[in-house]
Order: structure tokens, then C-alpha cells, then sequence
């Protein structure tokens, strides 16, 4: 049992595309580690993957108000619990109320950090955030840098992904290649990309994409104005319940992130590790942290980002059996040796534990 607990600033709860939350909340809960947990915001609106549903009766809301009344909310929410250190999930909004909840009560704090919330604030307000907590957490090597260069002292923890639940199953035949892709339709996944590397292929594929965003229309545009209707779905947003059989379902996982003109890209994507941990081929972009997971030729291909006709050219090769057999297998144990989750999740506790001196 820990000496005392740890507050966890959320910027909202549940949201579909933060899955990589939930078992690090819940190894932190498991240890006895975890404090009061508070919302920022509510939920998105998508369906809640099953994880969520573990922590619902727990997440309390933070009501709306000024930043100053919010802040001295969630100072004396904590300030009634037996918290002695407050950790916040994105280095943005919710590591900035961390910070000023924190300085109220005297307590450290410290933040995760994942991808664009980095580039959320200026330099120098990330600069000083880092010198002041105790405990700065990057899921990837791309944000590591980022943080690294602005003086923090980075603990580097990636996201698991569940390797009983994402497990390789044998696809259908076929005599097309399935190519599939998941996300958030934004300009930051290379979707577009993808769709024109798609309409230089030949009409041997089927392409499926699963989830939605703003971009939804204009991709439709695209896919229609190639003549590629009947060779690409958009099946629209799932929950990882229903992901293992998408996987199962396809020959191929494109994952064609690209940095989009604001400086926004993937870390380490979700998406990538449940396609590994699902024992499929992938193709991927050297761009965020894929490069970190991904090694070309070995349990995947890499082409440069915004590159359609070099994806074209890998989703070829990808017609190869042999080839997209080797990969999956490679890939799998890749998964399997450095990403499981429940090791990665019992990490990122004992990490926080350590630094919040709970062991103490």
C-alpha cells in the first residue's frame, strides 16, 4: 500500500481516441496509488470503449467557471482526499490547472505528454512548466525530444497494447488485397494520401476506412473523383470491441500519418500497435514516433510522409503472401516483447509512485 495517493487531472472523460489512459488509470488504481480523478471536460460523444466503464463512477466533473474558479475547485476537491501529489494527462490545459491546484496546497505535480499537447504552449510556458514539475512522462521518443529540449527530465513510458485482446487470426482468402485504416479522419493521418497511392494500384484492393472526423466529406470527394466508389468504405467509428475483427478482416494496416501545416503528427498511434499485436502486415510513414515501433523490411514497410506514390509502390509489394507473413509474425512478437500493456501500465505506475515519492 502507497503512503498517501496522486490526483489525475483529465482534460475529458470518456473520449474515444484516449484509450491509452485507461490501464495506466487503472494500474494506478490497482496500486492503490490513485487519488481523486478529475474531467476537465465531458465526454465526446463516441461510443465508450469498455476500459472507460471501470472509472466512470470515479471521474468527477469539473464544474464550468472561470479559470481561477475551476482552479480553486479542483485545489479544494483535492485538499478533502488523502492526495499528495497531482499528475495531469496532456501538457497543455490540464497540466496548467495541475500546476496552479498544486501551488495552492504545496504539492507536486507533474504531467504526461503525447503528441500536439507539447506544441500547445508557448516555448517558454512549456520551458518553465517542465523546470517546475516533478515528474514529466512522454509515450514516444518524437515528444521526448520536444520535452527534452525545453529541460525536462523525461521519463520515457509508451503506450501497451493488449496482446490477449489484439491476437493474430487467419484472414478469409481473397483475391483482392484488404487494406484497412483507422483513426480519426484529420489531416494529420495521411488518409489522403493514402486514397491517391489507392487509385494507382489496379482495381485488385478494397480499402476500409474505420472511424470519423472533419475530413470525412472531403475524402469522399477524393475517392469519388478517382472512380474508386466501389473499392473504398467508410464504415464510420468503432470501440476496441469490435477492432479485433476489423484487423482479422484485412490483408493490410496503412498507417500514413503525415505533419500537417500546423506542426500537428501522431506520437507512437494507437492504431499501429493493435495492427502489430494483431499479427498483420503494415505500412507505415517515418513520421512522429512510428519510426520507434516500426523497422522497415523487418516487421513492416516504411515510406517518407506525403509520399503517395512511395505508398503505392509498398502496398505492391504488400501483394506478396510470403512477405506480408513475414512481417506479421515479426511484428507480433515485437508487440509482445515491448509493448504489452500490462507491463507498460504497471511501468508508468511505478514510475509516478517513485517520482511522487509514495514509496517513501
Amino acid at each position: 500500500m502507497t503512503s498517501g495517493s496522486i490526483a489525475v487531472i483529465l482534460s475529458g472523460f470518456p473520449r474515444l481516441s484516449e484509450t491509452f489512459a485507461l490501464p495506466e488509470l487503472l494500474a494506478l488504481q490497482a496500486s492503490g496509488a490513485l487519488g481523486p480523478l478529475l474531467a476537465l471536460k465531458g465526454g465526446d460523444g463516441a461510443p465508450c470503449q469498455p476500459a472507460a466503464a471501470k472509472l466512470a463512477d470515479v471521474v468527477e466533473r469539473v464544474p464550468e467557471g472561470s479559470d481561477r474558479e475551476r482552479e480553486g475547485w479542483v485545489a479544494q476537491r483535492i485538499a478533502r482526499s488523502r492526495a499528495v501529489a497531482i499528475h495531469a494527462y496532456f501538457a497543455h490545459e490540464p497540466a496548467r490547472v495541475a500546476e496552479s491546484a498544486a501551488s495552492r496546497l504545496g504539492l507536486p505535480f507533474g504531467f504526461s505528454a503525447h503528441a500536439k499537447d507539447v506544441r500547445k504552449p508557448t516555448p517558454i510556458a512549456l520551458q518553465a512548466r517542465v523546470h517546475a514539475a516533478r515528474c514529466v512522462v512522454a509515450c514516444n521518443p518524437d515528444v521526448a525530444c520536444t520535452l527534452e529540449a525545453a529541460g525536462a527530465n523525461v521519463d520515457l513510458i509508451p503506450h501497451g497494447v493488449d496482446t490477449e485482446q489484439f491476437t493474430p487470426r487467419r484472414a478469409m482468402p481473397s483475391d483482392r488485397l484488404r487494406i484497412l485504416a483507422v483513426g480519426r479522419l484529420v489531416e494529420k493521418k495521411g488518409f489522403a494520401s493514402l486514397v491517391s497511392a489507392c487509385g494507382t494500384i489496379g482495381e485488385d484492393f478494397s480499402l476500409r476506412f474505420v472511424g470519423g472526423g472533419p475530413l470525412e466529406a472531403e475524402l469522399r470527394r477524393q475517392v469519388c473523383a478517382l472512380g474508386l466508389e466501389r473499392r473504398v468504405t467508410f464504415a464510420g467509428i468503432c470501440t476496441h470491441a469490435a477492432l479485433p475483427d476489423e484487423f482479422a478482416a484485412c490483408d493490410v494496416v496503412a498507417v500514413p500519418s503525415i505533419v500537417d501545416p500546423s506542426g500537428d503528427r501522431d506520437g507512437l498511434p494507437n492504431v499501429l500497435l493493435e495492427a502489430m499485436s494483431s499479427g498483420r502486415a503494415i505500412v507505415g510513414t517515418r513520421a512522429g514516433a512510428i519510426v520507434s515501433a516500426l523497422r522497415d523490411g523487418f516487421n513492416g514497410l516504411l515510406v517518407d510522409p506525403g509520399e503517395p506514390a512511395q505508398l503505392a509502390a509498398a502496398l505492391v509489394r504488400l501483394r506478396d503472401p510470403a512477405l506480408r507473413q513475414m512481417l506479421a509474425e515479426n511484428a507480433r512478437q515485437t508487440a509482445v516483447d515491448r509493448f504489452d500493456v500490462r507491463v507498460r501500465s504497471r511501468a508508468f505506475a511505478e514510475v509516478l509512485i517513485k517520482r511522487y515519492r509514495l514509496d517513501a
